[in-house]
């Protein structure tokens, strides 16, 4: 499991750990032991080319303990640059990895982000897929809560209240990475995944592309076919030139000669 001689490589502006999703498991899992939570952020090529533009986001990121290398251009980077990163770990599945470590630990979790009803619908097929595991809370906030104070401080209330030992939060980046920085403050031994539309996924909203697809890295195809409107031009005009780019200097940063 990581540690904190967990080997890293620098993708971009994110520090990516080398670790599969096994040992993200058990690392939760080991701190949930020592009463101590954290955040996981699972970097795809998209969040990636927000921070490397942005510091600030950067900054947001860093403050995780665990960071995922999250889509298959990113693993390629890291390897290219000479860190052996096992393999690509994605807020969609950690849900149900993560659910499950939950239910062998007896932890709650909570489930927040998604249209009304959707993380209901997700946490009864993770609790009936991992018997024994809790569900302390479901939440949907209405579009915009994050630019009202009042809203933003009902939902963090109602997790609070709640006090689950994992929360999922699936609101995009980085929307959620905001919102779980203010309920850290509040549940300091909790733990919290940023999982993107991994909660819509485990509701069975749609379905991921098959095990082919995703090993081959072209999962992004997969997604692109089921709503391109929604992400034509993310995919297309902004993710996919900055994934060659990054490609392109982790080739660079291998052979860099000391000095340079």
């Amino acid at each position: 499991m990581p540690e904190n001689s967990q080997a890293r490589v620098r993708v971009g502006a994110v520090d990516v750990w080398a670790v599969p999703e096994s040992g993200v498991a058990g690392h939760v899992a080991a701190a949930w032991r020592r009463a101590e939570g954290g955040a996981i952020v699972t970097a795809n090529v998209d969040i990636v080319r927000a921070a490397t533009r942005d510091t600030a986001l950067a900054a947001l990121i860093a403050e995780s303990e665990v960071v995922v290398a999250d889509g298959m251009p990113v693993v390629w980077a890291g390897r290219l640059a000479g860190v052996p990163v096992p393999e690509r770990v994605t807020g969609s599945s950690l849900v149900f990895t993560l659910a499950a470590a939950a239910a062998r630990e007896d932890r709650s979790v909570y489930l927040l982000g998604g249209n009304p009803g959707i993380p209901e619908k997700a946490a009864a097929v993770l609790a009936d897929r991992h018997p024994g595991l809790r569900v302390a809370g479901t939440d949907s906030p209405p579009f915009g809560f994050d630019t009202s104070p009042e809203l933003t401080a009902e939902v963090v209330a109602r997790v609070v209240e709640a006090k689950p030992d994992l929360v999922m939060v699936g609101l995009g980046f980085p929307k959620q990475e905001r919102l779980i920085r203010l309920l850290r403050a509040e549940l300091p031994e909790t733990w919290f995944l940023g999982c993107g539309a991994g909660i819509p996924m485990a509701a069975g909203e749609f379905r991921r592309a098959s095990g082919v697809v995703q090993k081959v890295g072209a999962e992004w195809l997969h997604r692109l076919a089921l709503e391109p409107r929604r992400l034509a031009k993310r995919y297309l005009r902004d993710d996919l030139p900055f994934a060659f780019r990054l490609l392109g200097g982790a080739l660079r940063t291998r052979f860099r000669r000391p000095g340079e």
